[in-house]
């Protein structure tokens, strides 16, 4: 049997304790190479680079996502 709360919680000291649980908003910066809006530490979705190099070709994957 573990220990169990001896009165209710307010909803004040409720709130009070999950005053920091919001959501974050991702960090974002503007990809060099396109311009685009993207993570940061991510390969730009729109160009598919990442450190000025070519990662992903985006050309192929669009091409197979429109013959899905």
């Amino acid at each position: 049997m573990g220990a169990l709360p001896k009165k209710k919680v307010s909803r004040h000291r409720q709130g009070n304790r999950r005053r920091h649980h919001w959501l974050k908003l991702p960090q974002l910066m503007t990809c060099p190479t396109c311009g685009e809006k993207k993570r940061t530490h991510y390969v730009c979705p729109n160009c598919g680079t990442y450190k000025g190099r070519q990662v992903i070709d985006v050309s192929k994957r669009s091409r197979r996502q429109s013959q899905q």
